[in-house]
Parts: C-alpha cells; sequence; structure tokens
C-alpha cells in the first residue's frame, strides 16, 4: 500500500498524507502496482486527493465590515504618511472647487461685482484663503457685498 500511496501522490503532485484510499475498494488498490494502474483507479474514483486549504477570509471579511463603520483606523492601524492617504493634491482640489463654486455663486445672484470676483478668485488661487468660512469672514469684513444681503 505504500508504494501505491507514493505513486499517486507523484500523480497529484502533492503530498502522501493528502492521498485517501476507498475502504471498500482496498483489494483493488493492493493489486495495483503500476502509475497506470493507480491512474485507473483514481479515474474510478478509489484513490482520492484530500483538497488542500487556503487561508479563511472570514475574519479579513469582518475587519473590513467594522472599518465600513469607522472601527479600526486609528493611529495603530495606519501605515504611510497623511499625506499618502489623502493626497494633498486632492485636499486641494476639493478646497479651490468649493471656494470657486461659492463665490460664482454670489457673482450669479448679484451680490458681489465682477471687480471683487476677480480679486476674490485671483486670491483663492494664490492660497491666501484656509477655507469656505474664512473666505466669508474676509468678504464682511471688507463689506465687498453689494446688497444687504449676507453672503
Amino acid at each position: 500500500m505504500r508504494i501505491q500511496k507514493r505513486l499517486a501522490a507523484q500523480i497529484f503532485k502533492g503530498s502522501k498524507k493528502r492521498v485517501r484510499f476507498q475502504e471498500d475498494r482496498l483489494s483493488d488498490i493492493k493489486e495495483a502496482i503500476t502509475k497506470y494502474d493507480v491512474k485507473a483507479l483514481i479515474e474510478d474514483g478509489a484513490i482520492t486527493e484530500i483538497k488542500k486549504r487556503g487561508v479563511s477570509r472570514g475574519r479579513a471579511r469582518q475587519a473590513h465590515i467594522q472599518r465600513t463603520k469607522g472601527r479600526q483606523r486609528g493611529h495603530g492601524s495606519r501605515k504611510g504618511k497623511k499625506t499618502a492617504r489623502s493626497p494633498s493634491k486632492r485636499e486641494w482640489i476639493n478646497k479651490i472647487r468649493l471656494m470657486r463654486s461659492f463665490i460664482a455663486e454670489l457673482k450669479e445672484k448679484g451680490l458681489i461685482t465682477n471687480q471683487v470676483f476677480r480679486e476674490l478668485y485671483l486670491k483663492s488661487k494664490g492660497g491666501f484663503f484656509r477655507n469656505k468660512r474664512h473666505l466669508k469672514i474676509y468678504i464682511t469684513e471688507k463689506n465687498m457685498v453689494t446688497k444687504n444681503a449676507k453672503p
């Protein structure tokens, strides 16, 4: 039986530990002495191979579900710089789009003139304003609104 097990393992390209013989066909398996005979028994189903076990993704799925809820995202779980997780260019794009759309809206409503729009646009482009709130404060402090409406 040792020879049959070794031949079957060679055919399966695996370990002898993973070769299983069918209990009721042991007499047939004992008679098999060539690789060809063992191959025929494998095709018959008398000799089978135990499948390799992979790495379970169960824990990974559970962790992913937790991360979607916002858990497991603290300082200890992070790798790379802050700018690697959210690139500074993407932050700038989001910030400038917000400010530009805001001053375009003010211009469209007629709250600011073309000259004021141009000034604010260029200041935004130059990185003068930290955020939309800073832009609003600047507009109110400099009295740039033409009508008596709040920006």
